[in-house]
């Protein structure tokens, strides 16, 4: 066999802790502050992770809604099953079935208060690769 026709890129295997770490990286990526990983598993029939991030204005929401839903598909070949709230961008919802992802802007995320909500999961901070 020809190595040259190998494809040796290593994927990361499709879990939702995984899934979960990457989404929080996109989110990095386009400076998201305050990103939190909350493993509702076993507290939750939801999903098993939450991943909370906070954009500063309405395009920064959007940006990195666009962000996490590109390296979704390129890491997982996975596609929100449902995204809410895009077009208003004070919270973007992206439902992954195991991983839900909220990005709020600063008000809305002190208003809903997910982490105080889901004070039961373990929380996960997210810290810079």
């Amino acid at each position: 066999m020809n190595k040259s026709n190998l494809n040796l890129e290593i994927k990361p295997e499709i879990n939702s802790k995984n899934m979960a770490w990457k989404i929080a990286e996109a989110a990095d990526v386009r400076k998201a502050e305050d990103i939190v990983l909350l493993k509702v598993e076993g507290i939750s029939f939801i999903a098993d992770y939450f991943v909370i991030a906070t954009g500063f204005s309405k395009a920064q929401v959007r940006v990195n809604s666009d962000s996490i839903e590109e390296k979704m598909e390129q890491e997982f070949k996975k596609n929100p099953i449902r995204i809410e709230g895009k077009s208003d961008a004070n919270w973007i919802l992206h439902d992954y079935g195991d991983v839900i992802v909220h990005v709020f802007l600063p008000n809305e995320r002190e208003f809903y208060d997910l982490e105080a909500f889901w004070a039961g999961a373990e929380k996960i901070a997210f810290t810079h690769s």
